[in-house]
C-alpha cells in the first residue's frame, strides 16, 4: 500500500501581530530609517529601505537591508508559535514586511551571484505563502 499524502496535519498559519505605533510613524510619512531606528523589529521598514535601495542600484544595501528584515521577521515569526515550517499568509497585512524582506533578499542575492540562497529564499515565499509570489512576481524573474 502507498500513501501518497502526508499524514500529519499542516500547522496553523503563522500571524504576526499589528505594530500600529510602527505603522502610525510610517503612514505619517516618516522616512523609513526612521521607523527601522525606532521599531526595529518592524520588517515593513526594512523592506521598505531594501526596496528603495534597490530601485537606485544599491543592490549591496539592498542585500543588508533584506537580511536584517528577514532575520527581524524570523525572530517574529518565532516569538509567534512559528516552528520553522507552515503557512505565513500574504493575506495577513502584518505578514507582508516579513516576506518582502525575503522577497527582497532572493532578488539582491540573484543579483550578486547567491544563486543557492536566492532559490532557498524562492521556496520559502512558495512554501510561506503561493499568493506571494503572484502578489509580487518572480524575485528571480530575468535573471
Amino acid at each position: 500500500m502507498t500513501l501518497s499524502s502526508n499524514m500529519l496535519p499542516e500547522p496553523p498559519p503563522t500571524l504576526l501581530p499589528e505594530y500600529d505605533a510602527a505603522a502610525a510613524l510610517r503612514s505619517g510619512g516618516a522616512d523609513p530609517a526612521e521607523v527601522a531606528a525606532a521599531f526595529p523589529q518592524y520588517s515593513t521598514a526594512w523592506a521598505d529601505l531594501a526596496d528603495r535601495a534597490y530601485e537606485n542600484g544599491r543592490v549591496i544595501e539592498s542585500y543588508a537591508y533584506a537580511r536584517v528584515g528577514y532575520h527581524r521577521g524570523l525572530d517574529a515569526l518565532r516569538r509567534n508559535g512559528w516552528k520553522g515550517h507552515g503557512p505565513v499568509p500574504w493575506g495577513h497585512e502584518p505578514n507582508r514586511g516579513f516576506l518582502r524582506c525575503l522577497h527582497a533578499l532572493a532578488r539582491a542575492a540573484a543579483d550578486i551571484g547567491e544563486d543557492e540562497e536566492a532559490q532557498r529564499c524562492v521556496v520559502f515565499l512558495r512554501d510561506s505563502d503561493p499568493a506571494t509570489a503572484t502578489a509580487m512576481g518572480d524575485p528571480m524573474a530575468g535573471r
